[in-house]
């Protein structure tokens, strides 16, 4: 029998630990080299972990749920080369069910003794307490003196032990709003932690703090049928951010148009010498081109404010953002040192890493450090919108499709395509002059892409 090696989690950049969301393996799988192993979900994107070597796999060491870091086993397999050992024996019944209750049951802290059924069950430790200012979270009730007590006639509703319900009261927590992982859909310790631990990482309702009154919650099914989905990890965690920059970033959006007749013909002329090389030129790569030459010409829009809002800490460097939609949400890898290559280069590696967003490959590290953004919708439509700044960076510029108008040239109307331009940006670094001058010097460049050799 050959020896059976460990599979470690690779560098995953500079993540502490990233969650599993995925597991594409079992025992006595038969892997090759590159096949996916696991699928890990950042706060900004998804990938998949590929086998770095074929195989024959034995063990599984990690499940739906984990939090993982580099070098931890994901699981051991036997090289293909000298696998031999039988396939493992058929998963009983019982055992099956212990399984999918372990990999659907929310981590948390170890849990307390195996629950009595009697009242006389042990009050859980002292420091699964909430804080008094944490009370007013979503929710969550006032934390209530020893002698108060919220709806009991709805607590015992739950299907939950004496023990489990006497808890909950003392956090304030409803029993119907928690989903039990036990036997039969039994709330268990765990699942009151872990829905008080999802409540005090929510985002705050909106408007709170802001004086204004919460949105109410409404039973969308008193006026017809509705379905439930839940939002992706990534679009929730990009809403979280959007929300946070919208609310904290005073916004600008400047509206401009760049006449890019010449530029469209030069593109097409360039797919036209490219095509026995599988290189498309698009709109971006020169997009990218421009965006560097006003960078340099406008320094504070390749800036930032440091986190005491006092200072600003300017880029010698020319990375920039671009927007992919994919299935799972919107995701924006950056491409860097945009300065040093060339247009088919640039046209290249936008086509790498917008298929490696939409197959959930993108590293962590591809998808940091960009000095600007940029979100073309013109594939899609629209004649302008408003891009919220994707902090710290303090400014995105947004493209809309591109039509043919008529422009008054020479005395007379002749046909021009133009593009719709909206440039946001961070008013506490950026005043609206300047606003205008970068999209009017853009415009320049889009129009005459001589210009970009200056």
């Amino acid at each position: 029998m050959a020896d059976v090696k460990d599979v470690p989690v690779p560098d995953i950049g500079d993540f502490d630990s990233v969650e599993v969301i995925e597991v594409l393996i079992s025992p006595g799988d038969t892997i090759a080299a590159e096949d996916s192993l696991i699928t890990l979900e950042s706060d900004k994107a998804s990938m998949e972990i590929p086998a770095p070597f074929g195989g024959t796999v034995k063990e599984v060491k990690t499940q739906v749920g984990d939090s993982v870091a580099e070098g931890d086993i994901i699981c051991t397999v036997e090289p293909a080369a000298e696998a031999s050992a039988p396939a493992e024996e058929p998963t009983t019944s019982a055992e099956t069910e212990a399984s999918t209750a372990s990999a659907t049951a929310p981590r948390a802290e170890p849990a307390p003794a195996a629950e009595p059924a009697a009242a006389s069950e042990p009050t859980p430790p002292a420091q699964a307490q909430l804080p008094e200012e944490d009370a007013a979270r979503p929710g969550l009730g006032p934390k209530p003196s020893p002698t108060a007590h919220i709806d009991s006639e709805r607590q015992r509703k739950a299907h939950a032990s004496p023990g489990v319900r006497r808890f909950a009261r003392e956090l304030g927590v409803d029993l119907l709003q928690v989903h039990g992982s036990g036997r039969k859909g039994r709330i268990l310790y765990e699942d009151v932690k872990g829905f008080v631990k999802k409540s005090l990482e929510a985002p705050a309702a909106a408007g709170a703090g802001l004086g204004v009154a919460p949105m109410p919650e409404i039973d969308f099914s008193e006026f017809g049928e509705v379905e439930t989905k839940p939002l992706t990890k990534i679009n929730r965690l990009t809403g979280q951010n959007l929300h946070r920059n919208w609310v904290t970033i005073p916004h600008v959006t400047q509206f401009d148009k760049a006449d890019i007749t010449e530029l469209e013909s030069f593109r097409k002329q360039l797919n036209e010498e490219q095509k026995d090389k599988g290189v498309k030129v698009t709109l971006v790569s020169f997009l990218l081109k421009a965006c560097v030459s006003a960078l340099r010409e406008f320094p504070r829009f390749n800036s930032s404010l440091d986190a005491a809002g006092e200072n600003l800490i300017f880029k010698k460097y020319f990375h920039i953002g671009v927007a992919v939609d994919t299935p799972d949400g919107l995701v924006v890898p950056v491409i860097r040192d945009v300065d040093r290559k060339s247009l088919i280069e640039l046209a290249s590696e936008l086509m790498e890493v917008s298929q490696a967003a939409r197959d959930k490959k993108l590293s962590p590290k591809q998808m940091k450090g960009g000095c600007l953004s940029i979100s073309s919708l013109g594939g899609v439509g629209g004649t302008a919108f408003t891009p919220i700044v994707n902090a710290p960076e303090v400014a995105i510029l947004g493209v809309s499709r591109a039509s043919m108008e008529p422009v008054y040239q020479d005395g007379e109307f002749v046909p021009r395509l133009i593009l719709p331009l909206s440039l946001s940006y961070d008013h506490r670094v950026i005043d609206g002059a300047d606003g205008a001058r970068f999209t009017t010097f853009l415009g320049r460049l889009l129009s005459d892409t001589r210009r970009m050799l200056l």
